[in-house]
């Protein structure tokens, strides 16, 4: 081939490389309405949390005497009267919260895992029609059940206790929901065939097979019971008369009745409430991290 042809054919290659690299790249379109719409709401969920984080650092003189978020210089003093009040009453709140909230969502996921993977994997009558009424119980408002949670552990003689609080909170039909769904979606049914192939019960497949690959959602689960749980205050109010019984909602609540004819528990209150948030982000950041890990290792497994 002779060079003049060569240089024929590598011209118009070359004009189109230069073509090619005039062209220029696609600019991505940001969305601003959505967008802002976002930050809009992170604003209107973020900024009352802000307002109890200044609020809780200022004393009684400057909580109504300086700009609304402006730090002040009290929290020290607000934590050191706050754990005095009473013989450190708030921190027996929060002992009681963490154990409505800590065994009350373990005990929720567990019934939530065992129930959800039975309604998932096995078919038997009248199965469309449980999950029909657990349906049906996500959408009751919890107001209408307290009463008659009341009554009945009334006739039982157990109000006024930790039981009158952690029974009411072990069956979470919204749990039952996602494990559900979860379990379905998670556990193949093959592996399931496979097990009982291979000589496995029913427990041990359970166990062995089904809850390792189920473990995201019913840490989904967990979250969402602890944090339910924690901020619970209807059912405790009606179930507890005994202020050493309460969770940090209601003792939070009684300690801002008492603040009407006296206005410096206000910011004891506020401090309280700061307090009462930080053990929700920790468990929330840490559960995220293992929540992110596990899913990373089971996407290596697949």
């Amino acid at each position: 081939m002779s060079p003049s042809v060569t240089a024929r054919g590598a011209a118009p290659a070359a004009s189109t490389a230069r073509g090619t690299a005039q062209v220029p790249p696609p600019r991505r379109r940001v969305a601003l309405v959505p967008t802002a719409v976002l930050v809009l709401g992170a604003l209107y969920c973020l900024l009352p949390v802000a307002w109890v984080v200044v609020a809780s650092t200022k004393s009684g003189s400057e909580l109504f005497s300086t700009f609304t978020f402006l730090p002040g210089s009290g929290f020290a003093d607000n934590v050191g009267e706050l754990s005095a009040y009473r013989d450190g009453v708030y921190w027996k709140w929060m002992a009681n919260s963490a154990l409505y909230a800590g065994l009350g969502a373990l005990l929720s996921t567990a019934v939530s895992a065992l129930s959800g993977y039975a309604l998932a994997v096995y078919r038997f009558r009248g199965r469309e029609s449980v999950f029909n009424v657990l349906m049906a119980g996500v959408l009751m408002p919890p107001v209408i059940l307290a009463v008659p949670q009341y009554l009945l552990l009334a006739k039982a003689d157990l109000t006024d206790s930790y039981l009158s609080v952690l029974l009411p909170l072990v069956l979470s039909p919204y749990g039952i929901y996602l494990a559900r769904i979860y379990a379905a979606a998670a556990v193949p049914a093959d592996v399931v065939e496979a097990g009982r192939m291979d000589g496995a019960g029913e427990w041990r497949i359970f166990t062995r097979v089904a809850l390792p690959m189920m473990v995201p959602g019913l840490v989904t689960v967990f979250l969402f019971q602890f944090v339910a749980v924690w901020n619970n205050f209807l059912l405790p109010y009606i179930m507890l008369s005994d202020d050493e019984k309460f969770p940090i909602t209601l003792g939070l609540f009684t300690l801002l009745e008492q603040g009407a004819n006296t206005p410096a528990l206000y910011t004891l209150v506020i401090t309280g409430a700061f307090l009462a948030i930080v053990p929700l982000v920790a468990l929330f950041l840490v559960i995220q991290r293992f929540w992110s890990l596990d899913l990373l290792s089971g996407a290596v497994k697949s």
